[in-house]
């Protein structure tokens, strides 16, 4: 099976990456060893042609009527999405979502792992611990990013602060964030940001219940 990955992946595919990960990972589980186009497009709510268009840009990982072997497919999202190593991730912002977002065990389902948070220097949740996560005040983001081997942040602070924290988080040396605040972030090209709405989402759920 090759598995170099060729350039300029869509968008769309990229997002579809994890997707197919945890599918395989289902399948595997499961005690499947093959999985069909077909199958794994009905698994996932797509259609084959889109299955096998999405696997094109990785070479081949399959051969036309023997169907995709699912250990070695698996074994290769896994590779592509680093999921072979713990990746520690920081959370700033300690509020609401933030809180639900300490409590849900991405460890469990994966292998990434919020290992420290942060919040305003005068917030009261300086100085404490959540779910055995050390909150720290932003002000010391930059010797704590260097103990924690992070580059990857989860922002969910206000729209009106959002841009001023992607500032301390670029500066800190974040090269991914994943942000929940509905305001498009100004950063450096080597940086990754990728959104989280909600309320957009919602809003499209209902969209199509209505139009159906």
């Amino acid at each position: 099976m090759k598995n170099e990955k060729k350039s300029a992946i869509p968008r769309a595919t990229a997002k579809r990456l994890s997707i197919y990960y945890r599918i395989f990972k289902r399948f595997h589980a499961g005690n499947i060893e093959k999985a069909s186009s077909k199958e794994i497009a009905e698994a996932i709510g797509i259609d084959s042609a889109t299955v096998r268009r999405d696997f094109s840009y990785f070479g081949e990982l399959g051969r036309r009527g023997f169907g995709y072997d699912v250990k070695k497919l698996m074994d290769f999202f896994a590779d592509i999405l680093n999921d072979n190593s713990i990746t520690n991730v920081m959370l700033i912002g300690v509020g609401n979502m933030g809180r639900a977002l300490l409590h849900y065990r991405f460890h469990e389902r994966n292998k990434m792992k919020i290992v420290m948070a942060f919040e305003a220097d005068n917030h009261p949740a300086v100085g404490t611990i959540d779910e055995n996560v050390p909150i720290y005040a932003i002000s010391d983001i930059e010797e704590k990013i260097k103990e924690a081997n992070a580059q990857t942040a989860i922002l969910t602070v206000p729209s009106s602060k959002a841009q001023e924290v992607a500032n301390v988080l670029v500066k800190a040396g974040v090269k991914g964030i994943l942000s929940f605040s509905p305001v498009n972030l100004s950063v450096p090209k080597d940086v990754v940001v990728q959104y989280v709405d909600l309320t957009s989402e919602l809003q499209t759920l209902l969209y199509f219940m209505r139009k159906g």
